[in-house]
């Protein structure tokens, strides 16, 4: 443990920087904080030092999102760290009131003994009104039957369960799911803390009422719960792409170990630079020689050159606060091992879900972009749409740009009301998710993957796209023409490759590929990560630039309109061919009429008819047609079925 703790930046100062490190990147007329690097200026400040603390402070709440962690007597210029215990209640009691000054509580963490005294670590959070809350994204991943269901039911209801699956009962959302006890669709549950880190989930009769947790939390967790099984591995796909989870959450079986789609969605988290963190479930039924050999080989792929991640196992309160701490920096990778039965070190999970802190960062005067993920019809409101906020800021009656349509355009769309976890709200920030009521719009013309954004970015759809992708893993070669489905953001659809830089691709080759979609346009943007997969085969890799003048028309003319005129231009070349071999015109043609008439390929199909009915009356009534009558001659049959009968290519078909 104490080794592994030594690779990781787990001094006080580095989280310091780490958490200051965006409030240096400032404009130039920046205020000064030279004179509050000491560690004694929390201790007697004077007027100035405690506005300048103030104004510190107000940054690293707002990079924050509205949370920081706050260091006590560590200072930023290299002076020895520690207080005697007066500095350090006088240190403590000046940081409570620059937290009550910005309407916020401060609660500690942890104290140690420095160099010098004793050094503490407190959390600073916002009290936000009843309308806004920050909300993390926690995508929840790994094998069938690791217990992720059973967690998240034993978070969000504060109940243990019984190791038979009651507490994963309350989230099931099919009936099949609760029959066979496997989740097969995205769902969402919450986990409420309030400004002090306490858990606000009491559930009512058995149910959670979302508008109430929303109301008392701070922060809320969202538990994106994905799929396990191998047979859902596309829904899983497009939650971890179209729901922009900020960590994910991957579960394994201590007495399964890593088997099954454990080591996919590790490689699909990787390959979507989502920071994870592991939660080893069934401790309590595990032999412990089988539970050893499970963290052995969790740590060895772990560190293995793929993933290069520093296993941390935790397993006291300093470990969860240094793991959250330095977490940001997606290296880290702690391991947490709990009971869902017993509820054994359920406390230090949910302690570490309280310390996360947001990785999107938007600023509220970009153009607004929402991202579509699903779509509903609720009777008496209309059509729903639920999505996320990538940036800016949408209110409520804003006018929003809605496409792409199968046509590439785009229509101007207003917002009726907007709903975040149940709970009606005046405006949606970047980063947040949401639900919209529209005005005077079908469902049916909105699809998964469609956007919203604001007129001010004049939206482009396009149908080609240039993309950098390396490919994890296929069974023999990648050459042009080839189709996969592309996930990017929330889109999923199927695209073909026109041209690649490489003359194919095998496992493991990187190349700069060009696509184009299969069936309608998309919205896109450079820099926009995607998967490209296609049953076995999967590749990662990144949007690098769009082609927005590629337009349908060229692929459409080009399939069935082909077919159909070659056939025809061969057909009109062998009747001529016949004409000129057999010149024998019979009395009932007509002078007028030209060798290559427009009539010709429907003769020729009648004629093929009359032989395809002939042969299957044959075969079925032992020669007699479905009339009771003997099938006729080709010859009779022209002369029935159009008026100017041809014999020529009748006799030679014949």
């Amino acid at each position: 443990m104490s080794a592994v703790l030594d690779q990781t930046p787990n001094k006080a100062e580095t989280a310091a920087t780490l958490f200051a490190s965006a409030a240096e990147i400032s404009p130039k007329n920046a205020p000064d904080f030279t004179s509050i690097r000491s560690k004694m200026a929390l201790v007697s400040p004077t007027e100035e030092q405690f506005d300048l603390l103030q104004k510190k402070l107000t940054q690293r709440l707002e990079e924050g999102r509205g949370e920081t962690i706050f260091d006590i007597g560590v200072g930023e210029d290299g002076g020895e760290s520690g207080f005697k215990p007066d500095e350090y209640d006088a240190a403590v009691a000046t940081l409570q009131s620059l937290a009550a000054t910005l309407e916020s509580d401060c609660v500690i963490l942890r104290q140690r003994k420095g160099e010098e005294g004793m050094t503490g670590q407190y959390l600073v959070r916002r009290r936000v009104d009843q309308q806004d809350f920050l909300e993390i994204r926690v995508a929840v991943v790994g094998n069938v039957d690791a217990g992720k269901s059973t967690l998240l039911g034993v978070l969000t209801h504060g109940e243990l369960d019984n190791g038979r699956g009651t507490a994963r009962q309350k989230l099931f959302r099919h009936k099949h799911e609760m029959e066979s006890g496997r989740t097969s669709s995205v769902g969402n549950d919450i986990l409420g803390f309030d400004s002090v880190g306490n858990v606000v989930n009491k559930p009512e009769h058995g149910s959670l009422d979302w508008v109430k947790i929303c109301e008392r939390s701070a922060k809320v967790i969202t538990f994106i719960d994905l799929a396990g099984h191998e047979r859902y591995l596309k829904t899983t796909v497009f939650g971890m792409t179209g729901h922009a989870p900020d960590f994910g959450m991957l579960m394994v079986g201590a007495n399964a170990g890593i088997v099954g789609m454990t080591k996919e969605h590790l490689g699909l988290a990787l390959a979507l630079s989502v920071p994870v963190f592991v939660v080893v479930t069934k401790i309590d039924m595990c032999p412990p020689n089988v539970l050893q050999d499970t963290l052995r080989l969790l740590v060895r792929i772990l560190k293995s050159p793929g993933c290069r991640k520093v296993p941390v196992m935790v397993k006291t309160p300093d470990d969860v606060i240094v793991s959250a701490t330095n977490f940001v920096s997606e290296r880290l990778c702690p391991i947490f091992q709990v009971s869902n039965v017993s509820g054994e070190n359920l406390d230090l999970l949910k302690m570490f879900l309280n310390l996360l802190t947001t990785r999107t960062y938007s600023r509220d005067d970009e153009p607004a972009e929402f991202q579509i993920d699903d779509t509903y019809s609720v009777p008496g409101v209309g059509t729903v749409v639920s999505g996320t906020a990538l940036k800016g800021v949408i209110r409520l009656n804003d006018t929003l740009m809605l496409g792409p349509d199968p046509l590439g355009h785009f229509t101007a769309i207003a917002v009726k009301s907007i709903h975040r976890k149940r709970m009606a709200v005046r405006e949606v920030r970047g980063g947040q998710t949401a639900s919209f009521a529209l005005k005077k719009i079908k469902r049916s013309q909105i699809r998964k993957g469609m956007v919203m954004v604001s007129p001010a970015l004049n939206p482009q759809a396009c149908w080609e796209f240039e993309g950098e992708i390396l490919v994890l893993h296929h069974p023999t070669t990648i050459s042009s023409r080839y189709q996969a489905m592309v996930h990017c953001g929330s889109i999923r659809q199927t695209a073909s490759i026109l041209t690649m830089s490489e003359e194919c691709l095998r496992t493991g080759d990187k190349a700069l590929v060009h696509f184009r979609f299969i069936k309608h346009p998309e919205y896109l943007k450079a820099g926009q990560r995607m998967v490209f997969r296609e049953g076995r085969t999967k590749a990662v890799g990144n949007v690098l630039r769009l082609i927005p003048s590629a337009g349908p028309a060229n692929q459409t003319n080009r399939s069935k309109p082909n077919k159909m005129m070659s056939r025809q231009s061969t057909q009109g070349q062998g009747q001529g061919q016949s004409q000129n071999q057999n010149q024998q015109p019979t009395d009932q043609t007509t002078p007028d009429e030209a060798p290559d008439t427009p009539l010709e390929p429907s003769l020729d199909k009648r004629e093929n008819m009359g032989q395809r009915s002939g042969k299957k009356s044959r075969g079925r009534r032992g020669g007699r047609g479905r009339n009771g009558g003997a099938a006729k001659p080709l010859t009779e049959q022209n002369s029935v079925a159009a008026p100017p009968p041809r014999p020529a290519p009748a006799v030679t078909k014949a």
